[in-house]
């Protein structure tokens, strides 16, 4: 970092709740602001649960929806999105942040967002929709830029936050292309759209314009100037602009010459000083724009900052309502950059660097990283990312994370043994075995002898932890590679944990207990909370389970209620390192005789089983041995019967487990000698767990099918099986069935 700017100003977390605070706030209106509220009476008035705009940029979008929440009398969330809310978790938490401070919602409703991607349909969207659906006030939730949003996941999630409109209530959202949502609306007669012939201006709109930016017009321009526009409003808009300084444009601007907006903003721009249009130009390759920030990119300030650039006729847009916060309009930033790459190309890169360094020095580092990735030289992306994708995922950004890496490429990865590693990691613990399966075979013969920028104390430690975790030699390799990590890195190290767990999990595979439990109390005793959530959750839950085993109940109550608010607290409950507690905590239930407790723990963690494979062998497989017992004992000899066979494909790739195995193979015996008419059928598999969540969305089966990558025959028999399990015959009543037995929603 090279600390360019020397002024305080916020540092994360504060300016995290800055950035956040700006896209809930409604942003003023500019000058020259045309008002639009007969299309904003008639979106209300219309009494349908949605309101699409959707026209290109300039035609006044964002003034109308600002408009709109001035007036409304209803309760307004205000979200204004960008390329940061193109993932799922990342679009939910925002969009819960602003019903949640519109209707004074419940405050844990934006932390129940903070979960794992692959539980964002099925877990977050129904408790965000859930909330919508039981507001007891009437609200608009208002959405600015939709169109940022690319990825399938989050149109996904979208449409299900949409079904939780109530009635009464309202989703108006603005986007330059097609809403995916809206076909679905409008096939139930439940959408009002806008669009662009809507909000072109006629002359009398013209005139308002021209009127308020203090240039006289006669009406036969008025008339030449819109029909040349199209009433186009940025057209218009910047027309005035041009005829007030230089009156002759005016022949120019309805001469036979065609009418471009490119042209219009280079005469815009042409008229502001050279210091200006540098700042200008420079600045461009900022989403987000403050002063502090805006010179230490441009090497240079503006006489009265941005706020006095706004007050200028600039197209720059206040997204807050201190004036400390700003956007150029989209079709001003990009000719902008246009200019940038004409005139300053050599400087784009640096000025990107610049900017890392400047949300970097404010503990912003997921910031840093997208201007990083937008430099030729990708070795301190790869640090950053190194450091901090791990606790991203960790945090629910596995979107996040995989769009770093897909940014970076193979390439890099391939050549950077320590991205080879993380990568592995989020293979694991994500539960995608052929993933994890390629960069392990990668990393057996790599080295490197740079730090490996994750924090631990070296390529060959982070490796040999990789390698524990998967266990694909054994246990006896396992606790070879566990111990040589636990004699690398030292106590302050944040891998510390992980190491020491690894080793206490080889020991109990090799049927150790005793040696084990000291490795796990050493996890569970430490007092600072390194972050390392997975392990103390795992660390508690094993000393607990070796409680059991030896027939001492009376600390597995307090072992549980620690690990349990470890994941209820960090929002992990869709985590493979979680799976294992909600099976102790059902055989706790059991042993005291609380047979709804224990099946509602026993059915959170069959939901979560899908990402316990083959990759995570010692939690995978103890689960299933866990949870086939428990289902035996409470007579479901079908499902317990199913569980055998889970684990059976888990040992065609990982064979060798020490006492697992025996473990496996006492309970297979007993399990497939049980007799038949036993009670409940077949329990869901882990691919009919990943489809269910879809069913919540109107995606037809081929739709769906590309989601997971498979056929749509393969779809339609997996659905087929959905229904029969759940006794049901059709994706509502499907739906409505998970719902109330805990498979989808909070």
């Amino acid at each position: 970092m090279t600390g360019l700017s020397e002024v305080s100003t916020p540092t994360s977390p504060q300016l995290d709740a800055l950035l956040l605070d700006a896209k809930l706030a409604v942003p003023a209106f500019r000058p020259g602001f045309v008002s639009r509220s007969p299309l904003v009476a008639a979106g209300r008035n219309s009494a349908q649960r949605v309101v699409a705009i959707m026209a290109p940029a300039g035609y006044g979008k964002t003034s109308l929806l600002a408009e709109w929440a001035e007036g409304e009398q209803r309760a307004v969330g205000w979200a204004s999105l960008d390329r940061f809310d193109d993932d799922p978790v990342a679009l939910l938490k925002t969009l819960a942040s602003a019903f949640a401070s519109a209707t004074n919602a419940d405050d844990g409703l934006v932390d129940d967002m903070q979960v794992h991607s692959v539980a964002a349909l099925s877990r977050a969207a129904p408790r965000l929709a859930s909330a919508l659906r039981r507001s007891a006030r009437p609200f608009v939730l208002i959405v600015d830029d939709l169109h940022v949003l690319t990825s399938a996941a989050c149109h996904d999630v979208l449409s299900v936050v949409v079904g939780g409109i109530p009635e009464g209530s309202q989703l108006v959202a603005a986007s330059r292309s097609t809403q995916p949502h809206v076909a679905r609306s409008r096939a139930s007669g439940d959408v009002f759209e806008i669009g662009a012939a809507d909000l072109a201006l006629d002359a009398e709109g013209a005139r308002q314009i021209f009127r308020q930016a203090r240039v006289p017009v006669t009406a036969e321009l008025l008339d030449t100037v819109t029909v040349r526009t199209e009433g186009w409003p940025a057209g218009l808009h910047l027309a005035a602009l041009i005829v007030r300084e230089s009156p002759n444009a005016a022949d120019v601007i309805v001469g036979e010459d065609r009418f471009v907006a490119d042209y219009l903003y280079r005469e815009s721009f042409s008229a502001l000083p050279a210091d200006t249009q540098t700042f200008l130009r420079r600045t461009a390759v900022l989403e987000h724009l403050t002063d502090d920030l805006c010179r230490v990119v441009a090497g240079s300030a503006v006489a009265g900052g941005l706020r006095a650039l706004e007050s200028s006729n600039v197209f720059l847009i206040p997204t807050d309502r201190t004036g400390e916060w700003y956007r150029y309009h989209p079709l001003y930033r990009e000719f902008l950059l246009a200019e940038l790459r004409r005139d300053e190309l050599e400087m784009v890169p640096e000025l990107h660097v610049r900017a890392a360094d400047w949300y970097e020095n404010r503990q912003l580092p997921a910031m840093a990283i997208d201007h990083l990735l937008q430099t030729p030289d990708r070795s301190r992306a790869v640090g950053l990312i190194g450091a901090v994708g791990l606790t991203t995922y960790q945090a629910g950004g596995m979107a996040t994370v995989q769009r770093w890496l897909g940014a970076l490429g193979d390439a890099v990865i391939v050549s950077t043994p320590s991205m080879q590693v993380l990568t592995g990691w989020l293979a694991v613990l994500s539960g995608d075995v052929v993933a994890a399966e390629k960069w392990s075979a990668m990393l057996d013969t790599a080295s490197f002898t740079g730090e490996p920028g994750d924090g631990s104390a070296s390529f060959q430690s982070a490796r040999a932890m990789l390698q524990a975790v998967m266990c694909a030699g054994g246990p006896e390799r396992m606790l070879a590679d566990a111990e040589l990590a636990v004699a690398a890195e030292p106590s302050w190290s944040p891998w510390r944990d992980v190491a020491v767990y690894l080793a206490g999990d080889a020991q109990l595979t090799l049927g150790r207990r005793e040696k084990a439990a000291e490795h796990f109390r050493e996890v569970a005793n430490r007092l600072d909370d390194s972050g390392n959530n997975g392990v103390r959750v795992l660390s508690h839950t094993q000393l607990a389970m070796i409680h059991m085993a030896a027939g001492r109940w009376d600390e597995v109550g307090e072992l549980l209620d620690r690990a349990r608010s470890i994941i209820e607290h960090k929002r992990v409950q869709d985590y493979s390192t979680s799976v294992l507690t909600f099976v102790a905590l059902a055989r706790w239930e059991l042993h005291r005789g609380d047979l709804k407790a224990a099946e509602r723990e026993l059915t959170e963690a069959m939901r979560t089983r899908p990402v316990c494979t083959s990759s995570l062998p010692t939690v995978s497989v103890p689960v299933r041995i866990h949870l086939a017992t428990a289902y035996w004992a409470l007579g479901d000899y079908a499902t317990a019967r199913h569980l055998v066979r889970e684990i059976d494909d888990i040992l065609l790739r990982r064979p060798h487990l020490g006492v697992l195995v025996e473990q496996f193979e006492v309970l297979k015996s007993l399990v497939t000698t049980t007799m038949a008419g036993a009670q409940g059928g077949p329990p869901l598999t882990p691919a009919e767990l990943r489809l269910l969540p879809y069913l919540q969305t109107h995606l037809t089966l081929p739709e769906i099918g590309a989601r997971l990558f498979v056929s749509r025959n393969t779809v339609s028999t997996e659905v087929g099986s959905i229904y029969r399990k759940l006794g049901v015959s059709s994706r509502s009543e499907a739906v409505d069935r998970a719902t109330a037995i805990g498979l989808l929603g909070g």
